[in-house]
């Protein structure tokens, strides 16, 4: 029998710049990238995954000199470093190219040569103002507010002798092929800013060696030029794959370009779609099926900074969370195309409420209750009944959603979309009460049913888990005895063979977090943080920010504008008008906002409240509402809710209540929480 031929599939980051330790926005994207490759692998793709590190430019130059090193010393250890965090977060890359391995930097020189001998590249001056940081040059016009438009650091003026790439001569080439090929950037509002901003209004040629500086890939035909840091860096997507300029190129090459994806942050797009693909086209290579621009995993200020003091690494959050929930977090918080947001309360909210009641509490409860009531033996005795359909259909819809949502790289709606399973089989527990079931002996096929569906429901969402927590994942399957499916297993319920053993002992998949307990730990590490800040503003001279721009104008991610705690409750209205009429003007006082529900929770000194978590964009509250009478907690977690969220706090049973949920009520009893149709972001406002 011949094996199935996989078809090839070639996924890249962006590769880290080595001037220091990544932050948590920084392996947000290598934790994306993993994710995606992953599932791909589970979608029978023969997968090659490259990141990396680009090692070259002035500012590695700068910061070597002051820490008493080379710079190759330098880069050596931050590479090690950036490394180190990408294997503390379980990514299955193939490759980890560093600018500074001699096959690339070979080919880089036969490229930049080659180029030139086709006139693409020529000796010229360049007279602007430069940004040390980014290594770009600017004119006065381009600048905002005196400073580099897009870190906002300080510029200098700078005269040197550089060659150029003729950019404008491949413009119209490439403005054709992005119409052609809708795909090819995404989101679509990244290629619109590309077309609009960049290539309608036209190219200036492009910058691509110094002179100023020594830390680079040197020109060979021309030693005092050194490789500009971008045409050096972005060449590492084809010789990380052996990529021979002029030559042979090797199998992997030939296997796997033009890559399928890459994964990229929205704010070095313009570079992997104007830069990137022109340089190809010069080359005579394929370009690119897609590239995405990635929105940031914003700190509750803004963009995370070291200059700022708001900086979060990976290894911090892991020693208080653990690798899987810290992959969770910056999977499930990161929307499609706006920016996310990061906090240690809203950590631990998802932490409690997603990690440790929903998926953690399923599990050991039905591990649990199969060794209770049949010694750990799971058996599909045919007992079924029509609640059972429900359980089947939620979960193979969300087999299915999953998938689809993955191929769209919406990685945080497919996430949503497999926990529906675990929210879906919690509510199944409370349907079927197995505890009653076990009272009555007539009923023990029934009970051995239900707990047959649960563990057949738990096997399949916890395969699926296995691109996005893949330890957790393996756990799960530890635990009700399962070897992992593949995608194609998980189009029908009932694979789990009947007569199966759970294990005897089940573990806590995650604890819930109390933050008094870890109150010191993030004190420590937030006063690391402004110790940084101080240091860093003092050798620079410069204590504002860089790179801290947001798109105010657009309000992507803003918290509430009203700075005043909003109210309790829940307001209900009924279909006959009982109130006195109000004018417009007494309406628009009111604060409405969309809010996602993080956690809800029975509140214990009540018998009508449940406790809300909601996030409004950057900010968490606390909302009491009198509606437990019509839904179950775990009902309500990951909905898009309305809320009036500019009336005072009131105290409700012993608690702060900082808001107020809108829902309605019909004659007949019925209530529904008022919820979205589309799935718009959190903190958006309503009018």
């Amino acid at each position: 029998m011949t094996e199935k031929i996989r078809k090839p599939y070639y996924i890249t980051t962006a590769i880290a710049y080595a001037s220091g330790k990544p932050h948590i926005g920084n392996t947000y994207e290598i934790v994306l990238a993993d994710s995606i490759a992953r599932w791909k692998r589970e979608q029978g793709y023969d997968v090659h995954f490259q990141t990396g590190t680009d090692e070259h430019g002035q500012k590695i130059e700068n910061k070597a000199k002051e820490a008493g090193m080379t710079p190759k010393e330098f880069v050596d250890q931050t590479a090690a470093e950036i490394k180190r965090i990408w294997d503390l977060m379980n990514t299955s890359y193939d490759r980890f190219i560093r600018t500074t391995d001699e096959d690339h930097v070979a080919q880089v020189q036969k490229i930049f040569k080659k180029l030139y001998d086709q006139g693409d590249i020529y000796k010229g001056y360049y007279e602007g103002l430069y940004c040390t940081p980014c290594e770009s040059f600017w004119t006065k016009s381009q600048l905002v507010d005196g400073r580099c438009p897009d870190c906002g650091r300080p510029v200098t003026p700078a005269k040197e002798e550089a060659y150029f790439f003729r950019m404008s001569k491949y413009a119209p080439r490439l403005i054709d092929y992005i119409n052609e090929h809708p795909e090819f950037i995404q989101p679509v509002a990244r290629k619109n800013e590309m077309m609009n901003n960049f290539l309608k209004p036209g190219l200036q040629d492009l910058c691509v060696s110094r002179t100023s500086f020594k830390w680079g890939i040197p020109v060979d035909f021309d030693p005092k030029h050194v490789v500009y840091v971008w045409l050096d860096a972005l060449v590492n997507y084809i010789t990380g794959i052996g990529y021979n300029c002029g030559g042979e190129s090797g199998e992997l090459y030939k296997k796997y370009w033009p890559a399928d994806l890459h994964l990229i942050g929205k704010d070095i797009i313009r570079f992997h779609t104007i830069y990137w693909p022109i340089f190809l086209m010069a080359l005579g290579e394929p370009l690119p099926k897609q590239v995405f621009g990635h929105p940031w995993l914003l700190q509750a200020g803004g963009k995370m900074s070291k200059s700022k003091g708001n900086v979060i690494y990976a290894d911090d959050m892991v020693d208080l969370f653990g690798v899987d929930a810290v992959r969770y977090f910056v999977l499930h918080e990161m929307p499609f195309d706006n920016d996310g947001v990061i906090s240690w309360d809203l950590m631990i909210e998802r932490n409690n409420s997603d990690l440790a009641n929903i998926l953690g509490n399923l599990v050991k409860r039905t591990v649990s209750m199969s060794n209770k009531y049949f010694g750990g033996v799971v058996t599909d005795t045919g007992a079924a009944e029509p609640v059972d359909e429900d359980l089947k259909k939620t979960v193979l819809d969300a087999v299915k959603k999953a998938d689809e949502k993955m191929n769209q790289l919406r990685v945080a709606d497919a996430l949503t979309a497999i926990f529906e399973i675990f929210r879906r089989s919690n509510k199944y527990i409370d349907e079927t009460a197995p505890w009653t079931l076990a009272k009555d002996e007539a009923k023990k096929d029934r009970l051995a049913t239900v707990l047959y569906n649960l563990t057949e429901a738990i096997a399949i969402g916890g395969s699926l888990l296995y691109a996005f927590m893949p330890e957790t994942s393996e756990k799960i399957l530890r635990e009700i005895g399962c070897a992992k499916r593949s995608l194609e297993e998980m189009d029908r319920f009932g694979l789990y063979p009947s007569g199966s053993h759970v294990t005897d002992a089940p573990e806590t998949l995650f604890a819930r977090i109390d933050r008094k307990e870890i109150e010191p730990k993030i004190d420590a590490i937030e006063e690391k943080q402004r110790a940084a800040a101080e240091k860093n503003a003092a050798e620079a001279g410069n204590p504002e920010t860089a790179g801290e721009k947001e798109k105010a104008s657009s309000g992507e991610g803003k918290a509430p504008e009203n700075g005043a705690a909003p109210d309790s409750g829940s307001f209900v209205d009924t279909p006959a008008q009982t109130k006195e009429a109000c004018t417009i003007d007494d309406f628009a006082k009111c604060e409405f906002r969309v809010g996602e529900v993080l956690s809800c929770e029975k509140v214990p000194k009540s018998r009508k409240l449940l406790c809300f978590k909601i996030r409004f964009g950057r900010e968490t509250r606390q909302i009491l509402s009198g509606i437990q009478a019509y839904y179950e907690p775990e009902q309500l977690v990951g909905k898009k809710v309305i809320a009036i969220t500019n009336l005072p706090p009131r105290k409700m049973a012993g608690m702060e209540s900082q808001g107020m949920l809108l829902s309605a009520l019909d004659d007949k009893g019925s209530l529904s929480l008022l919820t979205t149709m589309a799935d718009i972001a959190a903190g958006s406002e309503v009018g």
